[in-house]
């Protein structure tokens, strides 16, 4: 077995804030030595939504390479980092829609003992980043996972200040990613690609 960790970002983004973080996080996995998987949630909205809005249909166009995500990847995986924008204080729709998927795996105890994080963003301060993220959790619960937030575990969680993992306010487009965030994202990749490392190799060792 291969000490190298394999990590799965998997991601919702609609007008590309996640989409910018989840690049970001896969960087810094990869530079920390793990093989990674980068997919996108199916979406679920319909074309005439996504060409009304001219941020959403960029990212659109700009992501469109990106594999999406299918059930293979979760088994993968030795770790898998979710990300989503906040939708009233919870995941979107669309990532929501393919954890729906997974029931089969999880019956079958194939999404246990795996290492899980989640990133978010949201378009105002303190608008559900948090909640998001502890929702999004309560599934890894559920799943048997072993969760890995970044905590205030380096000096830079400080400056952005969540230790549930890497947010973003991106006040409805106004503020792109910065690298208060990116430095958070980079912490999260590392720290995860980190304990999956151990993980593994404990595995292994038993």
């Amino acid at each position: 077995m291969s000490a190298q960790p394999k990590i799965a970002v998997i991601y919702y983004s609609s007008t590309g804030t996640i989409a910018e973080i989840a690049k970001e996080i896969t960087q810094a996995a990869e530079k920390a030595g793990a093989e990674v998987r980068l997919r996108k949630a199916a979406e679920l909205a319909p074309q005439e939504a996504i060409d009304s809005n001219p941020a959403w249909a960029a990212n659109a166009a700009a992501t469109a390479e990106v594999p999406v995500a299918t059930p293979d990847d979760m088994v993968w995986a030795d770790a898998v980092i979710f990300g989503s924008p906040t939708r009233y204080g919870n995941i979107a729709s669309q990532l929501k829609q393919f954890i729906d998927t997974l029931g089969g795996l999880w019956a079958e105890g194939k999404l246990a003992d795996k290492v899980y994080s989640g990133f978010t963003s949201s378009a105002t301060a303190h608008g559900g980043q948090e909640s998001t993220l502890l929702a999004l959790y309560n599934t890894v619960h559920h799943f048997g996972g072993i969760l890995v937030a970044p905590g205030y575990t380096a000096p830079q969680k400080f400056a952005d200040g969540n230790p549930y993992g890497t947010s973003h306010v991106d006040g409805q487009g106004s503020n792109p990613v910065d690298e208060t965030t990116r430095t958070a994202a980079r912490v999260q990749a590392e720290r995860v690609v980190k304990v999956a490392s151990a993980l593994k190799a404990g595995q292994a060792a038993a």
